[in-house]
């Protein structure tokens, strides 16, 4: 479902990220490990289309992110380490204008469906989004990628910031959707929750993958030992 084929991005002199191969299958999740500045968001950026690579190419379902951005787009949500939301709509109706804009037209009681298979309490879902939690918010994200029907996600730290309880309702949430052949690429700095709920990690310095391993292989102590032999 995602595929980076010497994947490269430079700034003049300096190299954000080095001939990157990865594939994601369907409901897979995959989580990228590594600093500030080792070229996760960069990668996440090249999949949506947000940057246009310097060379390689960014696959979603076998179309190009660069040069068929619309039709790749279509298959993406994206899910970022704050969720932007109207915060004088509530959360019905942030949902309801943001599946409009990709197309889709649903019932009030379908956008409900949506909010409650995220996992957003009852008595949310017609407040405005103004009082939410960060937690509320990213929830609201999971029911956008829902209602688009989106068979990848793409997630920047989306556990930043949450509680544990918050964080894990949304690992639940992720794993759930993977069940559903949801392919998911997460990048984040939480090595114990990438092991709790990733099928296999990446670690990223200075913007080459320098390890790639599946989580069932080792524990969450030896992978932090592997990340710091490697960062």
């Amino acid at each position: 479902m995602l595929e980076a084929i010497d994947l490269t991005k430079t700034y003049g002199n300096h190299t954000a990220l080095n001939q990157l191969n990865l594939t994601i299958a369907k409901g897979e999740i995959f989580a990228l490990l590594g600093q500030n500045g080792a070229g996760k968001t960069t990668t996440i950026n090249c999949f949506l289309g947000f940057i246009k690579p310097t060379s390689g190419k960014a696959l979603i379902n076998g179309e190009s992110a660069a040069t068929s951005p619309v039709l790749s787009k279509k298959l993406l949500a994206y899910i970022p380490e704050t969720v932007m939301l109207y915060p004088n709509l509530t959360g019905l109706q942030n949902l309801k204008f943001f599946s409009s804009l990709a197309g889709f037209k649903y019932s009030k009681e379908e956008l409900i469906q949506f909010l409650e298979k995220a996992g957003l309490q009852n008595n949310a879902h017609q407040k405005e989004t103004k009082g939410y939690s960060k937690g509320m918010r990213q929830k609201v994200g999971i029911a956008i990628a829902l209602a688009k029907k989106a068979k990848a996600l793409l997630l920047d730290e989306p556990t930043s910031g949450l509680d544990p309880k918050a964080a894990n309702e949304f690992s639940k949430i992720l794993t759930e959707l993977a069940a559903q052949d949801t392919s998911i690429l997460m990048a984040t700095h939480d090595i114990f929750r990438a092991k709790e709920i990733a099928h296999r990690i990446g670690i990223l310095n200075a913007g080459n993958l320098v390890s790639q391993v599946d989580t069932s292989s080792l524990s969450a102590q030896e992978l932090e030992e592997l990340y710091l032999q490697t960062v």
